[in-house]
């Protein structure tokens, strides 16, 4: 029997699984899915270990050797070639390589007193992401002379050192951005490679090209954690599009140099595009690609690797057929994995002293995404709603929703902490629910144990006062939700099934009980008007006035073929564009809206409306201001939000 049609080795004894994680995901903290796999599978009797490649990737670049390595490849580019950037970084090569380790130690907790260097403003070398400290000016005295005492004040000096620390940071991407390779990001690493592909062809040409600086060192840690960890099956769980390119590297170095090793792809990114995938090249690099929860495929597919199993019973597998040489999708249908019995996840094996607390927003709540080291846990799995008619709702990651008992969560959690020495957590549901967060936190109560928590929710009106008040006590420290559009016409065709006013009365009971708000917004949802859109963010900028929410980030519309929008566009007003023929990705679609609002030149107005709110300037403007263009008055009150806390009261 072969596998994936490579003709390996018919049985494997007892293999050992490397899960990793690809660049690029997080730098603060692990992205969780590995960690859950190999607690899985360490509860399940297999040898299981894991590493982050994404995370070992930077601290390679980012060092004295690293950025040494950077300066040998610019003294290949002609001159034209150079950017001032990349200029600059060669003129001061010595400030950025003798700075660059006490940089890297600081951000991750290991040096703080070069926190006063950094604040002098003369230690590190500033490039052009230091122009974004011009924004950071006090209010009441705009001719004032510290950019950056309004932000932080007298007291936070770690926090100021740690934002010019990552603006520093940021600096040396944008160099290896203009010298090295035009696709890296920190997040979003070579994506247009992979979102929304049709075919597999400018991956194709991307890995077939020669190596680059990035591609060099990936490869040197890829045989270096294979080296380490001597793995029979390796699996990339690539959650983004971000980091499918970085996957593909990995999986091309580990066939190049070590065939027999089973290479398998999972993931967010597979499980919402790749749902009909026919591109056999696909197989040169991953010998199976799983769809969904990997619980029961991985636990199929290690008893086929054994021969216990045949090839016909593996379950949401796309193998490569060894006659044909087409595509395949086996899905024998078994049962998944309550997640009452996925045990709990484990970081063993990942360096967490190692992650990088970064502060690219000074906004409180904004921040929670990119500084500290936080244990990520799932309260359930899949959404208990699942009506909002722009989500994947047909997807199995929102459509099943299972949850656990509170005594299963806080014993996780309880192990989670004896294994991290880590008491933040931040639960990454889609939408945890009401009664569940109850039960955590009378469990956790009730244990006396302490930890700080934050994680998504929807904004509706089973969060009480009483429960907001609850949920602190154990520990709640931040939660975000969408309000998506704000405006109820628009809510009510969402199928959110929340009002504004009731938006306003839940996040204020948030905000009574101490805890931050973060608030999703969304436009150019089809039908919203012009007129729409200055009054969603009248209503926006209600909420941020009255303290109900502390934090926003706008983002465009995108119709999917998973959402209700996609699937039954007429009932939404479009009209959706032909797709291309498909053998890759698929996820996006296009669409004809009849308003014909230009909703690329509103994203601008808002986006910047909403960061000036989060640093609590303009709040009591008239939102026309933000637009460059004429845009209608607003139709809503300028009391709404008052008068719908008053009658909540």
């Amino acid at each position: 029997m072969g596998f994936g049609g490579r003709g390996m080795s018919a049985v494997m004894q007892s293999p050992r699984v490397l899960s990793l994680i690809p660049p690029m995901t997080q730098l603060n903290t692990p992205y969780p899915s590995t960690a859950y796999l190999t607690g899985f599978l360490r509860s399940q009797g297999v040898d299981a270990v894991q590493q982050d490649l994404a995370l070992a990737l930077v601290l390679r670049l980012f060092s004295a050797d690293g950025l040494a390595r950077v300066r040998e490849h610019i003294a290949t580019l002609s001159p034209s070639a150079r950017t001032p950037l990349v200029e600059g970084f060669d003129t001061h090569f010595d400030l950025y390589q003798g700075t660059v380790g006490p940089v890297i130690a600081f951000l991750q907790g290991r040096d703080s007193t070069v926190a006063h260097r950094i604040c002098s403003r003369r230690f590190l070398p500033e490039g052009p992401r230091f122009d974004a400290l011009d924004v950071y000016v006090d209010p009441d005295d705009p001719e004032g002379g510290d950019p950056l005492a309004w932000a932080f004040g007298a007291l936070g000096m770690q926090d100021r050192a740690r934002h010019l620390a990552t603006l520093y940071l940021n600096d040396l991407a944008d160099v290896l951005r203009d010298a090295v390779d035009e696709r890296f990001e920190f997040v979003r690493y070579a994506e247009s490679l992979a979102q929304a592909q049709p075919t597999f062809e400018p991956l194709a040409q991307a890995l077939a090209a020669p190596h680059n600086l990035v591609d060099d060192l990936l490869a040197e840690l890829t045989l270096a954690a294979i080296e380490r960890e001597a793995p029979q099956v390796v699996l990339l769980s690539v959650p983004f599009p971000g980091a499918v390119y970085a996957a593909f590297r990995i999986a091309q170095t580990i066939k190049s140099r070590h065939p027999q090793i089973v290479t398998l792809l999972g993931g967010g990114f597979v499980n919402t595009e790749l749902r009909e995938l026919t591109e056999a090249r696909v197989f040169d690099y991953f010998d199976y690609v799983m769809l969904d929860a990997g619980e029961r495929p991985l636990l199929a597919l290690l008893e086929h690797l054994k021969g216990k199993r045949s090839q016909q019973r593996l379950v949401r597998t796309y193998v490569r057929d060894g006659e044909s040489g087409k595509v395949r999708y086996i899905n024998f249908m078994e049962a998944d994995v309550p997640f009452e019995q996925i045990g709990t996840p484990t970081w063993d094996g990942l360096p967490l002293d190692h992650y990088l607390s970064l502060l690219d927003m000074l906004n409180p709540m904004h921040r929670l995404w990119s500084d500290g080291r936080w244990n990520k846990l799932t309260v359930a799995h899949g959404c208990y709603w699942k009506k909002c008619s722009f989500c994947d709702v047909s997807l199995d990651y929102i459509s099943r929703y299972e949850t656990a008992s509170a005594a299963t969560l806080v014993d996780r959690i309880e192990a989670i902490i004896a294994e991290t020495g880590q008491t933040g957590f931040h639960f990454v549901d889609e939408a945890a629910p009401p009664k569940m967060l109850r039960a955590l936190a009378e469990e956790l109560l009730r244990r006396n144990v302490a930890i700080s928590w934050w994680g998504n929710i929807r904004f509706e009106k089973s969060f009480t006062p009483d429960l907001c008040q609850l949920l602190a006590d154990s520990g709640c420290i931040a939660i975000s939700g969408g309000l998506e559009v704000a405006s109820d016409r628009l809510l009510k065709l969402m199928k959110k099934g929340v009002s504004v006013d009731q938006v306003a009365r839940v996040t204020h009971g948030f905000t009574e009980a101490g805890i931050l708000v973060h608030a999703y917004l969304m436009y150019g949802f089809p039908t919203q008007t012009v007129h729409d859109t200055v009054d969603a963010l009248e209503y926006v900028r209600q909420l941020f006035a009255a303290g109900c929410i502390q934090s926003g980030f706008f983002h465009r519309f995108v119709c999917t073929v998973h959402s209700p929008v996609g699937k039954n566009p007429e009932e939404y007003g479009v009209t959706l564009l032909p797709l291309p023929e498909i053998s890759f990705a698929k996820n996006d679609v296009g669409f004809h809206d009849p308003s014909g609002v230009d909703h690329n030149s509103l994203g601008e107005a808002l986006n910047k409306a909403l960061y000036n709110y989060m640093h609590g300037i303009g709040l009591e403007d008239d939102v026309r201001r933000w637009f460059t263009g004429r845009v209608p008055r607003t139709s809503v009150p300028r009391d709404f939000v008052a008068l719908a806390l008053a009658a909540g009261r």
